[in-house]
């Protein structure tokens, strides 16, 4: 692959797929607006929404790149990143990042409403905050993983908006465990580095010289209690039986992940690598299986 590609990480579009959790709980909670829709318009809609984040998380990951790149060198497998290893100029990355944000927001302006490019450039804000000083929140124990995080809700509000009118605004309790899910995750992938790399972590991250294996694990148990405070109040605010029936399988999803950081022999790159376990990969499928199905079987507010 050619390594300005391989530097964009290109293998991470599944991620801006997160926005579809926006689209699907819009048209969970309003079901009338789906039927107005025509098929192609939907799918076209859809498509573009994905590429318009997708071209703003690139251009994240390229601000990232850019940021890593001294750290990068003490981590097993980023110390192979182009730009670490010399195979790539900085100016003409930094280029396509610019390029890839202006075109991404200038057709968001344009095409689609307020709200929805406000949230595209928030997603483009909050990868500035995360990777470059003076706020660096990345090198700051537990606001890193709740900065990083923060790109679950912002994606979610990106979905929300593309087909909502700009004066509805989503549950804030869905946004939050939305929001706080992504943390936990975050917060197992600093315990699996923070486990593994050893000596080297504190010159990888140095928000992990700060942390401890407890304090990560109160950070995790802490996190799955807050989601399930939303999930909760969200699942009886709209009298969504099916949800509070599925939250024990939710429990479950909890834990696997959690045993899963435990049990790894090297360091979680990103969590969604967890996805390369078939088992898990099936369940994960299954638990959408079931809150799709949900749409059938709930009847909102009642």
């Amino acid at each position: 692959m050619n390594p300005y590609l391989k530097a964009m990480r290109m293998e991470r579009w599944p991620r801006s797929l997160a926005i579809f959790s926006g689209v699907a709980a819009f048209f969970f909670l309003y079901r009338v607006e789906i039927s107005s829709i025509p098929v192609l318009l939907l799918i076209g809609k859809s498509l573009a929404v994905f590429l318009l984040t997708w071209a703003i998380s690139t251009a994240n990951y390229i601000i990232n790149e850019i940021a890593d790149a001294p750290f990068d060198i003490h981590h097993p497998s980023k110390c192979n990143r182009p730009l670490v290893k010399g195979e790539i100029k900085k100016i003409p990355f930094l280029l396509y990042g610019i390029m890839l944000s202006l075109a991404s927001l200038f057709l968001a302006y344009f095409f689609f409403s307020f709200p929805f490019f406000l949230s595209l450039l928030v997603l483009l804000i909050a990868g500035f905050i995360y990777n470059i000083k003076p706020i660096r929140a990345k090198d700051i124990p537990f606001l890193d993983s709740i900065s990083e995080s923060a790109n679950n809700p912002i994606r979610f509000l990106i979905g929300w908006f593309a087909f909502s009118s700009p004066h509805l605004f989503p549950p804030l309790s869905l946004l939050m465990s939305w929001w706080i899910f992504g943390n936990f995750l975050m917060i197992s992938k600093r315990l699996s580095e923070f486990r593994l790399l050893k000596d080297k972590a504190e010159n990888y991250r140095s928000s992990l010289s700060k942390y401890t294996t407890k304090s990560l694990i109160f950070g995790i148990v802490l996190s799955v209690i807050f989601f399930f405070v939303g999930y909760f109040i969200f699942a009886f605010s709209y009298k969504l039986q099916s949800f509070i029936y599925f939250s024990p399988l939710v429990v479950f999803y909890f834990f696997l992940i959690f045993w899963k950081t435990l049990k790894e022999k090297e360091a979680m790159e990103e969590p969604e690598t967890l996805l390369k376990h078939s088992k898990f990969t099936l369940y994960t499928f299954f638990l959408i299986f079931l809150f799709c199905f949900s749409y059938f079987i709930d009847t909102i507010g009642q």
